[in-house]
């Protein structure tokens, strides 16, 4: 597409402009993220394996997030004090946690998310409805990196695709974001929600 502009006539490219969105600009993305304090979506998750998941996604930032997965799976994900823990049913060992820092999630979840942060941004294109960043930790390249998909008008995130450290990736597409809605601490305490889901495992 860019070659295509790089050749049209200047009367072309005036009159074909409106019809590809300008990039949403790092700086702007950056604001809305830190402007999202809280948000609820229901959610689909498509796996590497090509399954796929349904549920609802809490996030309080900084720091927090959770996943509650639609039954049959019942699966829940969730993060706090930098730690992030998935509660499997089918486990009698209690949830598998590892820090949150290692995840390219903890991008979208700092305290202070500044994508101009150098090396942190390793894509950022447009097409005629969305804006794409693809991030990473600067300082860790090797956790993997987190790609965002942005409509504007306003500034709204709609997915993100996950690449591990393995190279697995994880598609999640949010439905209607709900902003500023109010989730009391307790949904990404760790400890309590091993409490609440013992008996399940018995």
């Amino acid at each position: 597409m860019l070659k295509r502009l790089a050749l049209a006539p200047a009367l072309t490219l005036a009159l074909a402009a409106p019809a590809w969105a300008d990039k949403i600009p790092l700086a702007d993305i950056s604001s809305y993220l830190n402007g999202m304090k809280t948000a609820e979506a229901d959610f689909t998750q498509v796996n590497d394996d090509g399954s796929i998941s349904t549920g609802t996604l809490y996030i309080k930032r900084p720091g927090r997030v959770r996943f509650e997965y639609d039954k049959p799976d019942d699966t829940l994900v969730m993060a706090g004090a930098n730690t992030v823990a998935i509660f499997d049913n089918k486990s009698n060992t209690g949830p598998a946690t590892y820090p949150l820092s290692r995840t390219p999630l903890s991008i979208i979840l700092a305290e202070n998310v500044d994508l101009g942060r150098e090396r942190m941004v390793t894509g950022h294109s447009a097409d005629d409805t969305t804006t794409t960043v693809q991030a990473q930790d600067p300082e860790h390249p090797e956790y993997g990196n987190i790609q965002l998909v942005f409509t504007d008008s306003p500034t709204e995130l709609r997915q993100w695709v996950i690449t591990d450290d393995a190279g697995a990736k994880t598609t999640v597409i949010l439905g209607d974001l709900r902003t500023g809605v109010n989730i009391p601490d307790t949904q990404f305490n760790i400890e309590m929600a091993k409490t609440q889901r013992a008996p399940e495992r018995r």
